[in-house]
């Protein structure tokens, strides 16, 4: 007997539009296990195997949670996460941990039984890079809300679509002569596309491999010079390469940047992990899918094929296009996020009172705070007058003792929609909270903001860091 879709298990995945999660969507679809529902950025019709698509914004709570409404299951493949914002004033890691959490915890409202994370392959000795780093903080934050999460961690994911294939590809295409910084001879464990999404979709629904982490990887273990030798080879080009025993990340970040067409919001974060050795331990979670492994030269060979089709189908079917009406031009945002350290026996709620009155001591005489007893209503003004600068008001609806959540709801310095708010979030397992600033709109001029109120805000949250440390020691 068929069993109707709606009747199925919920399984939600964030990052469904990506490079490995269309082809898990495209992989579930022939199982028939879940009724699929894909997270983007925007609404979608059906398509990629999935039933239906939500549009979230992970930066936002609220919205978290209205995605993950129903699911029994959710897979979690987002990584360093840009916020659609004219401005964003954070690293890529605190940006990371903050879409993490939400997840976690909206996972954790829905009743959602597993989360299945995809991260990095993790070295066995040595200091981790900030993106390792990252991604290792990533599975702590899932799991700090009580859901059990598998966590698969993967090296170089390699098929048509995937960022870092076509950082190599365009840069062996591009470059006859290459330079090869000593990263260049760092050992890595490359893997299919398809042999990633196998082991993925067998872990997903499987009690026994909840609460576990497995590394998989491929068959071949190569230095990323000769990945690259072999894509020229592949590719039919002839390319020399050049051993430079000093790079440093920064000009490596550059040439990469430079060369490969990627941005360096994408690049650095690889670059800083590129000197690590990053080898599976095991197979036990291919070998109990079934996976046996596409060799490197082969999995490359398909990809560049696969590359070299798709980009002759997209040269046939370009046609000349009407041009598009305009859109209404939409209000510019701005984003800001900062780590601060959690003074011990306190809470994200009492950082977020100590925060309005050191403010008033910090900016004397310049600005005035007027804060509510109960700490629901502060109001920043220019001492000595009655200008308002900025009014924010406690959301109690959605506030808790550990993420307080506060709207700006007016002031001469916001142009507000009702969207900008401020939040203070504790992070499980840590002495850190994380203050945010999200959908802020200034009413003053972009550019005039940038170099002038955004600046005062980063240099307020330095010096208040700092306060929250001395009374930690």
């Amino acid at each position: 007997m068929t069993v109707m879709a709606e009747e199925l298990p919920v399984l939600v995945v964030a990052g469904a539009s990506g490079f490995v999660g269309r082809a898990l969507g495209a992989s579930l679809a022939q199982e028939g296990r879940f009724r699929l529902v894909g997270l983007s950025r925007s609404r979608r019709a059906p398509s990629e195997g999935y039933d239906e698509w939500r549009a979230v914004d992970l930066f936002s709570m609220l919205e978290t949670e209205r995605a993950l409404e129903g699911a029994s299951v959710a897979v979690y493949l987002v990584h360093s996460m840009m916020p659609n914002d004219a401005l964003t004033q954070a690293r890529f890691e605190d940006l990371d941990l903050l879409c993490a959490d939400n997840f976690a915890r909206a996972a954790a409202k829905a009743g959602v039984t597993q989360i299945v994370y995809l991260g990095g392959l993790v070295p066995q000795h040595g200091e981790l890079s900030e993106h390792l780093e990252s991604r290792v903080e990533v599975e702590r934050v899932l799991a700090a809300h009580g859901v059990p999460v598998t966590t698969l961690r993967a090296g170089l994911i390699v098929g048509p679509g995937g960022s870092s294939f076509e950082i190599l590809t365009n840069l062996v295409k591009r470059l006859p002569v290459m330079v090869c910084p000593a990263w260049t001879a760092t050992r890595t464990q490359p893997i299919a596309l398809d042999d990633a999404v196998a082991p993925l979709s067998f872990a997903i629904g499987r009690a026994s491999c909840a609460s576990r982490t497995y590394d998989i990887g491929g068959p071949d273990v190569l230095t990323y010079r000769e990945m690259m030798e072999l894509t020229a080879e592949a590719l039919g080009k002839r390319r020399w390469l050049l051993a430079v025993p000093l790079f440093s990340p920064s000009l490596s970040t550059l040439w990469v940047t430079l060369f490969s067409g990627a941005s360096r919001a994408l690049v650095a974060p690889l670059v800083q992990s590129l000197r690590h050795e990053m080898v599976a331990r095991d197979r036990e979670l291919a070998d109990a899918a079934g996976v046996e492994g596409i060799p490197f030269r082969e999995v490359l060979a398909r990809s560049i094929a696969e590359m070299r089709s798709a980009e002759t189908k997209k040269q046939v079917d370009a046609t000349p296009t009407a041009q598009k009406a305009r859109e209404p031009r939409r209000p510019r945002r701005a984003r800001s996020i900062q780590r601060l350290p959690l003074p011990g026996g306190r809470s994200a709620r009492w950082v977020a009172v100590e925060y309005f009155r050191w403010l008033e001591g910090a900016m004397r005489p310049f600005l005035r705070v007027d804060l509510s007893e109960d700490g629901a209503h502060a109001r920043i003004a220019i001492a000595g007058t009655r200008i308002s600068l900025l009014e924010l008001r406690l959301a109690p609806e959605r506030s808790t003792d550990d993420r307080p959540l506060l709207y700006i709801v007016g002031g001469l310095l916001s142009n507000d929609d009702g969207r900008g708010r401020l939040e203070l979030r504790e992070v499980r397992g840590t002495q850190t909270v994380l203050a945010a600033l999200h959908d802020y709109i200034p009413r003053l001029p972009f550019f005039l903001y940038r170099r002038t109120q955004a600046i005062a805000h980063l240099w307020v949250m330095w010096r208040f860091a700092r306060h929250l440390a001395r009374m930690s020691r």
